[in-house]
């Protein structure tokens, strides 16, 4: 067997390349950004009003002047305009070009209008030159890159975008998933089970999972038989840029997935990890580079695989930052075997925010129902027994 570190280090090295696509701005929320969005032009595009008010000379406010007449109105989004009297001011509002000749605005809250006259009746002696108003280029300059390319895309990108007019978006195509269950004692959903069967669940818990991270994915429930696994395998290494199965791979007479897989030609890159759940975990990759992810299948066992290398491995290879979050264990807590045990807990919040992991023990790998009542797995290391309250360990969210 080897270590989890290990069993991360290898699938992190075996990423794949992502093709991409132009996609239209609304069907772009969501997908990883191909390419740098910069600006077309300054930002703010010109020196912009802040505040509605009356935009004036700061030199007549220095030379004691508080009464002024208002010339005009500028409006957002009219051409313009310019102050013909230094002694005169504008009327403007929020969002409009400051007008010419003029240098700073004095918002209405500040002010006493009587109908053409207007008199400044706050305490000015703070005010500046310049205030209220947004520079031209102050934001970005022209040029520069906004948004950089492997972002993903999210309502503030997207705002981005349509203000720079990028109204077709290259973005990382979905990666396109396949999950494999097998096993002769699952039946469809739709099926009552005989006493000796069980309705299929892993793949619809994987599923949901590969389509909340933005894959595009199909589920299939195959019987333990070799050849037809073989076949499929085949055939759906073809289509897919990742297959991940769920069951078959221990070491019992019907487990034909290890075999199946190498029989293709998916070159093994490790079978087993020293954890609990999961231990007969299998990864490998095909020569035309197709990700297989074969994962136990116990519910638990397949589930905290996928949420703890999985989705490591489609991080790396979308290019993203996969920050590792931890937690503080909220008891103390016992496991005797050299395994790396992943406990489910539930999460809590101290009012400085720091996460607290309250253990939520269950009936082993098979207790689908369990978890339902935690939140996320900690992984606890090796090589020791107890776990002590306080103590600091990684944490794989799936809620």
């Amino acid at each position: 067997m080897i270590t989890v570190e290990q069993a991360e280090q290898l699938i992190l090295e075996n990423t794949i390349a992502i093709p991409t696509e132009k996609v239209s701005i609304d069907a772009a929320l969501g997908r990883i950004l191909a390419e740098d969005l910069g600006a077309d032009r300054d930002f703010p595009p010109f020196n912009r009003v802040t505040m509605d008010g009356i935009a004036i000379q700061f030199a007549q406010l220095e030379a004691g002047q508080t009464t002024f007449e208002i010339e005009a109105t500028a409006a957002a989004g009219n051409p313009q305009k310019t102050l013909q009297n230094a002694q005169n001011c504008l009327e403007v509002m929020t969002g409009a070009m400051i007008p010419l000749n003029t240098d700073m605005v004095i918002r209405y809250e500040d002010l006493s209008i009587s109908e053409k006259t207007v008199q400044i009746v706050a305490d000015f002696s703070a005010f500046r030159k310049g205030q209220n108003i947004h520079p031209q280029g102050s934001d970005r300059k022209m040029g520069d890159v906004i948004v950089p390319k492997g972002r993903k895309l999210s309502p503030a990108e997207i705002g981005v975008a349509a203000t720079i007019g990028k109204h077709e978006i290259l973005v990382q195509r979905k990666l396109r998933a396949i999950v494999i269950s097998t096993g002769e004692e699952i039946v469809p959903i739709t099926e009552t089970p005989l006493p000796h069967q069980i309705r299929t669940s892993n793949g619809f818990a994987l599923q949901a999972s590969l389509k909340n991270w933005g894959l595009e994915t199909e589920n299939v429930l195959l019987p333990d038989n070799q050849e037809i696994i073989e076949t499929k395998i085949a055939a759906f290494m073809e289509t897919f840029d990742v297959l991940i199965l769920s069951g078959g791979v221990s070491a019992g007479k019907f487990d034909f997935v290890p075999k199946a897989l190498e029989n293709q030609g998916v070159k093994k890159l490790f079978h087993k990890v020293s954890q609990r759940p999961g231990k007969p975990f299998w990864f490998g990759k095909s020569a035309k580079g197709t990700a297989v992810f074969a994962l136990p299948g116990n519910p638990v066992s397949t589930f905290m695989c996928l949420n703890r290398y999985f989705k490591k491995w489609l991080d790396a290879s979308q290019g993203l930052e996969n920050q590792q979050l931890t937690a503080e264990l909220s008891e103390d807590f016992t496991f005797k075997p050299e395994l790396t045990f992943f406990l489910q807990v539930k999460l809590s919040y101290t009012p400085t925010g720091k996460i607290l992991a309250s253990p939520v023990e269950g009936h082993g790998s098979g207790d689908l129902a369990n978890l339902v009542e935690a939140d996320a797995f900690l992984e606890l290391p090796l090589e020791r027994s107890l776990y002590k309250k306080g103590e600091v360990f990684k944490l794989f969210l799936y809620r």
